[in-house]
């Protein structure tokens, strides 16, 4: 799927608009992280693979959260 796309002005910087059905095709949304690349001509973005470590702090986030959970909210309230 080729599309042209123009670059949108945002404060400094220049912003790229991704239209709603390619978003949908390769699952992104807001919160996922990119990756992107170029090969000097063409400038790549794709959905960022999570590193090992990035799973391994996850799981144990998840982990912590499912066991102290309660324990959080009093502390956070």
């Amino acid at each position: 799927m080729t599309r042209v796309k123009k670059l949108t002005k945002h404060g400094n910087s220049l912003a790229l608009v991704i239209d709603r059905p390619i978003l949908d095709l390769l699952r992104i949304d807001s919160d996922t992280p990119l990756d992107i690349s170029t090969d000097g001509e063409r400038l790549v973005v794709s959905p960022a693979k999570p590193s090992p470590r990035r799973k391994k702090f996850e799981e144990a986030q998840k982990a912590a959260h499912k066991r102290y959970g309660k324990a959080f909210k009093r502390l956070a309230g």
